[in-house]
């Protein structure tokens, strides 16, 4: 009886219309941003492959060459560069890719044929389809800045999920058809039926994009990486012991993040290792070549589909690692870029239980764990976010023209039911909190007093 009394009271249900209703407004252009750029980078490989096909692909068969040798053909073609990192193929038939940076102008991709060491071509990464959409996915195109906006508006995102299922969910036994297949197919209604409808089969599928992306984000990542740490779940402890940091005069700040970009998430806050510069330099050691360092990862097994990072200055090190679709072939070692010595060697075995549940979130996410089914299902997710994202703005202004405003504000019980609940959305998404108490001063004490801002959204004056 408290379940059905919950679902009908229509006080609720109008103080949950009016949070969605601000949850659409803040979320629509971003979950259309999201979703469109999304979908292009699920298929980021596909992509390529069609656009840049004469150059990720093996011109003939045979053994591939030394990893040196490969960077030797990419700076043969673009002398007036520095190489700082080399992707080994992923497979027999694929090239090699040589990150440069050149003395002026932006960092490029070289790729590389493994069996003649003959360069095929090159991109800046940020000028393709694919790094265009990664980037505009993650950040907006505008830095910290963008992805604090695109956390802020997951996490918007995840009350506007919640709120719309309780809107949509069925209040009487007859009413499944309603729910999940539409009733109406024409007039403003039918907008409302395609919205609902759409948001009802796609909610878990989003849900689960929000919260596997949310590890990525500005702030919260640092909150989960946090959590993971006092819990001891995420990455391994050997990262807080290998090095004596004040022997080798470095910052123990310094995170794999910023010296190895593109390191698993579990990673990334991990502690950099560091080589002992000044203890070789009095001994006259040279850092070891690319090669030598091949060598060296070549008898502790890894041979190929590696991407191995050069040290950047004089205290880095040489960083391989593996990061195939599925995360438990994950692998990550680090090299003394003088002896060859190896610092660390993890394996995805090593992290914290929660740092696995993370990377396998990662990966499906992505679309990459089990193949062109995880492709589709989260296609699936990102097009109908599409839908919700057009619906959703179509139908406030159909509403808005047959007279119907923002449903009014929540009083009494029913008010302090739902600042509890949004209390406890803030307290594990910060941001969304802050972002709440901004939207309902804003409305108080700026919006509310706008006429045509008020007339607009259909506030009360």
């Amino acid at each position: 009886m408290a379940r059905k009394n919950f679902l009908t009271d229509m006080r609720l249900h109008r103080s949950i219309f009016r949070l969605h209703f601000y949850a659409g407004l803040l979320v629509a252009p971003f979950l259309l941003i999201l979703s469109i750029t999304g979908a292009i980078y699920l298929f980021n490989t596909e992509i390529e492959d069609i656009v840049f096909g004469d150059w990720r692909f093996a011109s003939a068969e045979g053994p591939h060459l030394a990893p040196e040798v490969m960077v030797d053909g990419a700076l043969a073609a673009y002398p007036a560069s520095t190489a700082t990192r080399i992707d080994l193929p992923v497979t027999s038939e694929r090239t090699a890719t040589v990150f440069l940076t050149p003395e002026m102008g932006e960092p490029f991709r070289v790729f590389v044929d493994p069996v003649t060491g003959v360069a095929l071509g090159s991109f800046i990464y940020g000028d393709t389809l694919v790094g265009f959409a990664d980037k505009m996915h993650g950040s907006l195109l505008i830095g910290d800045r963008g992805s604090n906006i695109v956390e802020l508006a997951s996490c918007w995102a995840i009350v506007l999920i919640m709120t719309g299922l309780y809107l949509w969910w069925p209040r009487g036994g007859g009413a499944i058809w309603g729910v999940f297949l539409p009733r109406r197919l024409k007039g403003r209604l039918m907008w409302r039926e395609i919205h609902a409808v759409v948001g009802m089969w796609a909610s878990v599928f989003i849900l689960f994009l929000i919260v596997t992306g949310l590890p990525w984000s500005a702030h919260w990542s640092g909150y989960l990486q946090g959590f993971l740490d006092l819990t001891d779940s995420g990455y391994p402890a050997s990262y807080r012991t290998h090095v004596n940091h004040a022997a080798v005069m470095s910052d123990p700040t310094t995170t794999l993040a910023e010296t190895t970009p593109g390191i698993a998430w579990t990673l990334e806050s991990a502690p950099a290792p560091m080589s002992d510069h000044g203890h070789h330099q009095m001994a006259g050691a040279e850092p070891i070549d690319v090669g030598t360092a091949a060598s060296i990862l070549a008898r502790e097994g890894l041979t190929t589909a590696y991407r191995l990072v050069y040290p950047k200055d004089k205290h880095d090190v040489f960083t391989a690692y593996t990061y195939p679709d599925k995360p438990e072939g994950q692998r990550t070692i680090h090299l003394d870029q003088y002896t060859g010595d190896v610092i660390n060697d993890i394996a995805y075995a090593d992290y914290g239980v929660g740092a696995k549940a993370v990377e396998l979130g990662v990966q499906l996410h992505m679309g990459n764990y089990f193949g062109v089914p995880n492709q589709i299902i989260m296609l699936f997710a990102a097009l109908c976010g599409v839908a919700l994202a057009i619906t959703g703005p179509v139908m406030w202004l159909k509403r808005r023209k047959a007279g119907l405003g923002a449903p009014p504000p929540a009083s009494g019980k029913r008010a302090w039911s739902i600042a509890v609940i949004l209390l406890a959305f803030g307290v594990v998404f910060p941001a969304l909190g802050l972002s709440l108490i901004a939207v309902f001063a804003a409305e108080q004490l700026i919006l509310g007093r706008i006429a045509p801002v008020r007339q607009w959204l259909g506030l009360r004056s």
